[in-house]
């Protein structure tokens, strides 16, 4: 058997996983594979890629601010014109908790140039508070996902199976690939799936909590108020489709979230239910992502970093690859895996959920 030695293994499927892993390859000079198969096409949305979120540190608002416009920029070449949407999101509150974040999230978004205007109750509904942010970035999932694979075997990453994984010290990892050995130095876990099968127990966070989620596909005549929802207050997420219905993301067992789906959208008439799957989750309980390795020399995460993942994707790249700007290391270190409970000074507003330790 012959053996292949690279410098990481990007174990994952999702846009983040596989951006980090081209950038690593094509602007790190590293040699590079990723783990773990393709999305289907036709998969139910489990998450939405935006370039806004409720935020709250100043610090994060900043390195948004400045790698935005080159994340954006690099996604636009490696998936065209169709990879990208502008948008007008709306983030929404019932609760008194909710209302206060999104009174926070209107200030911190105001300071750094986000348009936000609030929403009147007669198009959101009595007894709510939201804002409608203007000119936010999606990325269009089935038009951008295809090209990331090609653009992926263009760099020299070549994506391998998981179903051989032998993890070693100093966070190194042996995959095997039919009768050849990858030996990779450093084992990058970006998403949940992937951590959830593959993180060793002894190696998992204090604050990262495993979670019941659900994703609904619904058929409907009626429109949302804005392409894209979030409501703060549980995490729920509305995605509008232009022939009509939605997609809604969000926590609960597939029977408890769809009755809250029900009920937070009365107003839109009658939702014909077309599509639905339940899945496991990760979030961290501080609501700050979580970086670079558990314990020394252990794998490395990057996870809990919410809808704007991918828009921070260059940041991550050049941390992981030891070449990130002075500002950039410190809010990556600050996140860093093996902060323990101590997470205070990074600590993000998080939706409401029933936490389960792992």
């Amino acid at each position: 058997m012959s053996e292949t030695q690279v410098d990481f293994a990007v174990f994952g499927s999702s846009p983040l996983s596989g951006v980090i892993a081209g950038l690593l390859a094509s602007q790190h000079g590293r040699k590079v594979v990723t783990v773990g198969s393709a999305l289907a096409r036709y998969r139910l949305p489990r998450a939405i890629d935006l370039s806004v979120a409720p935020i709250t540190r100043p610090e994060t608002w900043a390195l948004l601010a400045a790698t935005v416009p080159e994340a954006s920029k690099l996604i636009a070449k490696i998936g065209g014109r169709g990879a990208l949407r502008r948008v007008d999101p709306i983030f929404f509150a019932d609760g008194p908790i909710g209302t206060e974040a999104l009174g926070h999230f209107s200030h911190m978004a105001s300071a750094y140039g986000i348009l936000v205007e609030p929403v009147p109750p007669s198009k959101i509904g009595e007894g709510r508070k939201a804002l409608r942010i203007g000119d936010a970035l999606t990325i269009n999932r089935p038009a951008f996902e295809p090209t990331l694979e090609a653009w992926l075997t263009r760099e020299g990453v070549k994506r391998l199976s998981d179903a051989a994984i032998f993890f070693g010290e100093a966070g190194s990892v042996e995959i095997g690939a039919g009768e050849n050995l990858v030996a990779a130095r450093h084992a990058v876990l970006v998403d949940d799936t992937t951590i959830l099968n593959h993180l060793p127990g002894w190696q998992w966070p204090s604050q990262l909590l495993r979670r019941q989620q659900a994703s609904i596909l619904t058929a409907s005549s009626q429109h949302l108020a804005g392409p894209i929802m979030l409501q703060l207050d549980s995490g729920t997420v509305l995605v509008q489709h232009e022939e009509g219905g939605m997609a809604a993301m969000g926590l609960g067992t597939l029977g408890a979230f769809s009755t809250a789906i029900a009920e937070l959208t009365a107003e839109s008439g009658q939702l014909q239910q077309v599509g639905q799957v339940g899945f496991e989750a990760l979030a961290s309980s501080d609501g700050a992502p979580l970086l670079g390795p558990v314990v020394p020399e252990g794998v490395q995460l990057l996870t809990g970093l919410g809808p704007t993942g991918i828009f921070l994707a260059p940041v991550l790249a050049r941390w992981l690859a030891g070449e990130a700007s002075a500002e950039e290391g410190a809010w990556c270190d600050a996140r860093r895996a093996d902060r323990g409970n101590s997470g205070a000074s990074v600590a993000e507003f998080t939706s409401g959920f029933e936490e389960r330790a792992a």
